[in-house]
């Protein structure tokens, strides 16, 4: 397996915790890794809200990320208790939002599989603007 791709898994699975909130609420049960085109890694936690109002780890990820002034990312994974999983329709969404390119960035599903994150986004319709479009 590829140093970098296992460095990034290992990032991520080094944040899973079960932190109690009280009253219902949780962190950390998914921890999730991002490395930009830049070779940056941003990191986060998911937070699971009894409301509801909770995020997703690569969420938070991409929030640090953005922080930092970066948008495009390489590649990104999310670890529970179980092993890898695949992000959910909302962070995909989010991550081909912030940047339109990241449609071609890596998303590590498994310990033996990656896809482009445009696999993981069946008949979508993204649009590349004039601050992005590389041509």
């Amino acid at each position: 397996m590829d140093a970098a791709r296992r460095e990034l898994i290992e990032t991520a699975r080094a944040l899973v915790t079960e932190m109690n909130l009280g009253n219902g609420n949780s962190a950390g049960g998914v921890g999730a890794a991002i490395r930009t085109v830049g070779g940056n890694v941003y990191t986060g936690v998911c937070i699971d809200l009894s409301s509801g109002l909770g995020f997703c780890a690569e969420v938070a990820a991409m929030a640090q990320m953005v922080t930092h002034r970066e948008t495009q990312i390489e590649a990104v994974v999310a670890v529970t208790f179980g092993g890898i999983l695949p992000p959910c329709g909302r962070c995909r969404e989010t991550m081909s939002q912030i940047d339109p390119r990241n449609v071609d960035c890596t998303v590590i599903v498994s310990e033996a599989e990656d896809v482009r994150l445009h696999d993981l986004l069946p008949n979508h319709r993204w649009t590349r603007d004039e601050n992005h479009d590389d041509g």
